[in-house]
């Protein structure tokens, strides 16, 4: 696909059919030389899907995407384990929600968690939290594991919040 006008920064351009997951990207110049097109994706999270479509204003107002596609890897931005009510739940529910977001972000992506490659996890109150988080973390992840992190942090984004996690899976050849 070649570009031939200039994009607002972060526009997505529909890709012919427009059923595709994945929307090319560019950025505005801002004064600057036109950044090379790189062949980014972004992700399109539909807008009825009951798992994401909360977060899809997130998404603008902080400027970030959900998960980028960059040559055979799909990068997935930090998941929380907030309800899509707003509501903050125990560990286990927070680890759940996060969980459950990559998920549908991978089978939005057409991948599964047996995808993922590295997870890194961000944990508040580590040493008390961590034990609920092990339990939740088992039922989701699969052979073979992905490299795995997990970091403990004084905070995360809003007050409540216990547990972030980052992805990175691979496309199959």
């Amino acid at each position: 696909m070649k570009l031939t006008e200039p994009l607002d920064r972060r526009r997505m351009i529909g890709v012919a059919g427009a059923a595709m997951p994945f929307a090319v990207v560019s950025t505005e110049s801002h004064g600057r030389q036109p950044e090379r097109f790189t062949g980014k994706q972004i992700l399109n999270i539909p807008k009825d899907n009951a798992m994401l479509a909360s977060s899809i204003a997130s998404y603008e107002k902080f400027g970030y995407s959900p998960a980028v596609r960059a040559g055979g890897l799909l990068f997935i931005a930090g998941q929380i384990g907030r309800r899509p009510d707003g509501g903050i739940g125990s560990v286990a529910e927070q680890a759940e929600l996060a969980l459950k977001r990559t998920a549908e972000i991978l089978h939005l992506a057409g991948l599964t968690m047996a995808d993922l490659v590295e997870v890194v996890s961000y944990h508040v109150d580590i040493e008390t939290n961590l034990k609920e988080f092990m339990a939740v973390k088992a039922r989701y992840t699969v052979k073979p594991f992905p490299a795995w992190s997990i970091i403990g942090v004084q905070a995360l984004a809003s007050p409540g919040l216990k547990i972030e996690i980052r992805s990175i899976a691979v496309f199959p050849d």
